[in-house]
């Protein structure tokens, strides 16, 4: 009961972080947003060099700003982020999700996804349902420590790349996530 009374709220807290972003206007917070973007790409290709050739061959991709929280048998998750097509536009999201699954634990932490296909990216931006299977072990803060993490979609042909800032988490789960255009971006 106390770990679930000393969660509860350091997750909630997480989750609201994850779901704003810098800026008051909407040009403040679209410039923040898409400095996010660069920021986890630069992560991103010095940590898998290949998967700047991957984006380079794709279609579009997805660059997004998450928390997780796990607590048993749920999973909850909440986030935002930039959807980019091969001609270089952009369309800003949000996302919510939630899961069933043995965990516990917090994150937060940032995923590419790289579309491979005009049809699934086009579906992702304009339904943003997207149901996975993930299982991870992450002890991480800032540089220190580490995580092993796998999430595959089970009904878009996209590969997914999870780099963690910071949190503890171990878990398997499988769940579903709502993407939504972020109107006032838009």
């Amino acid at each position: 009961m106390a770990l679930r009374t000393l969660t509860a709220p350091l997750g909630l807290a997480l989750l609201l972080s994850a779901c704003t972003s810098t800026g008051d206007t909407p040009a403040e917070k679209r410039q923040a947003v898409l400095q996010m973007q660069q920021q986890t790409l630069a992560r991103l290709y010095a940590k898998h060099p290949g998967a700047r050739t991957k984006i380079a061959n794709a279609y579009g991709y997805g660059v997004f700003d998450l928390a997780n929280q796990n607590l048993i048998l749920l999973s909850t998750s909440g986030g935002y982020g930039v959807l980019t097509d091969q001609a270089g536009h952009h369309t800003y999201m949000r996302m919510g999700g939630g899961g069933i699954g043995f965990g516990l634990g917090i994150k937060d932490y940032s995923e590419v996804v790289i579309f491979k296909h005009k049809a699934d990216f086009e579906r992702f931006r304009d339904f943003g349902w997207d149901a996975s299977a993930q299982a991870e072990a992450t002890a991480k803060a800032n540089d220190s420590g580490g995580d092993v993490a796998a999430n595959q979609s089970v009904d878009l042909d996209v590969t997914t790349y999870q780099l963690t800032e910071s949190g503890i988490a171990l878990q398997a789960t499988i769940g579903a996530a709502k993407y939504w255009r972020w109107d006032e971006l838009n």
